[in-house]
């Protein structure tokens, strides 16, 4: 038997995607909490939290997670895990709103400013049935993902009397290190969960040298006080079973990390 438990997060709408790219992608509360509910009661134990407003686009407006939060409280006992991350496309003012409402259990926490390549998806997804998709996703040719030292610190402060644990969203090895100067102040306490998320044009990735590149130096900067989870689309299956080789407790799946093939089938717990 293995020593060591897995946990399970599903990640299952995301602010990468875009409605035309599936018809099975979460959108409304309804379908958000249906994924939700069905992804822990296929055994996933957080819930990775995005809402999504008119025509299906990313929105962090508060009052969109309180139905399908309401619906997930009610309906079984999975952890709450609320992105900060938001969309590249949105202020960290805006991305902060619902955890500084809701004050989660686990809340994401991006480790650094990048940028985040969506646009190479219009190759494959040119009949897009809404006008803000294409701007969204062209746009992130141009578009840098913000989290500044000082954004970081203000999330960590919003988050921080609430006992609100942090879901530490690594995109490069640059991002260890910025981890490392928090915990070195006192401001993440050990024992931490690592998203090492591979794949997303901008980062790290999805080689299995780089994951056991990444494993290594988490490995060295952070001894045994942290978790390590990872993928991302394309990246997500090869680095799986370097992952699990490296000690990998935590294994992301649903819409969150994993941009859909146009012959995709509905997720896995539908």
């Amino acid at each position: 038997m293995a020593s060591n438990k897995i946990i399970i997060t599903c990640a299952v709408t995301g602010a990468i995607h875009t409605p035309s790219m599936s018809p099975h992608l979460p959108l409304s509360a309804g379908d958000i909490a249906e994924a939700a509910i069905g992804a822990v009661e296929a055994g996933a134990a957080i819930v990775h939290l995005h809402a999504r407003g008119k025509d299906g686009i990313p929105d962090q407006d508060p009052e969109l997670f309180v139905p399908f939060l309401q619906a997930i409280k009610q309906r079984c006992d999975g952890i709450v895990n609320i992105t900060t991350g938001g969309a590249p496309s949105m202020t960290v003012e805006e991305r902060m709103r619902p955890v500084a409402r809701f004050l989660p259990e686990i809340a994401s926490l991006n480790m650094g400013s990048m940028n985040f390549g969506l646009y190479p998806m219009l190759d494959r997804f040119r009949d897009l049935r809404h006008d803000w998709e294409r701007s969204y996703l062209e746009g992130s040719r141009d578009r840098v993902f913000r989290n500044t030292f000082s954004d970081i610190e203000a999330i960590l402060a919003t988050c921080s009397e609430s006992g609100t644990r942090f879901e530490v969203e690594c995109y490069d090895i640059g991002h260890l290190y910025t981890l490392a100067h928090f915990v070195d102040r006192g401001l993440i306490r050990p024992p931490f969960f690592v998203q090492s998320v591979f794949g997303i044009l901008g980062g790290i990735g999805p080689h299995p040298e780089d994951v056991v590149h990444m494993k290594r130096t988490a490995d060295r900067v952070f001894g045994s006080g942290w978790r390590i989870r990872s993928g991302s689309g394309r990246g997500n299956w090869p680095p799986a079973t370097p992952n699990r080789s490296c000690g990998s407790v935590v294994s992301p799946r649903g819409w969150g990390w994993n941009p859909p093939r146009r012959k995709r089938r509905a997720p896995c717990w539908r």
